[in-house]
């Protein structure tokens, strides 16, 4: 089995979609579900409801996990959502290759 690409602090490695993501959370979150075949935009809006947000996360997280190959186990991910959930959702989302609008992330990150 594989592991992730990024640490779970490599949110910092593209500095522009970790901006992004802090402020529109809902938007990295719907991009990363699109990416593993949920819909964007029933993703995104779970990420605002309180409790959905962390059983749609943790699924997420699976889901991507599983596509990628990577290890873990639900209790990890529940771990990561909670305790670092904007690091965790990075790395979901830089592991499946999400980009921002309009290439903010891409143009400032470090090579």
């Amino acid at each position: 089995m594989g592991e992730w690409n990024n640490g779970l602090f490599g949110c910092f490695n593209n500095i522009g979609m970790c901006i992004f993501t802090c402020i529109v959370p809902c938007y990295t979150f719907g991009k990363v579900a699109e990416s593993v075949g949920d819909d964007c935009l029933l993703c995104g809006l779970a990420l605002l409801v309180p409790c959905l947000n962390i059983y749609a996360l943790i699924m997420n997280r699976g889901k991507v996990r599983d596509n990628k190959g990577i290890e873990g186990g639900l209790v990890g991910d529940l771990v990561m959502i909670c305790f670092c959930g904007f690091c965790a959702l990075m790395q979901s989302a830089q592991e499946m290759a999400v980009s921002t609008p309009l290439g903010a992330g891409e143009s400032i990150s470090r090579q």
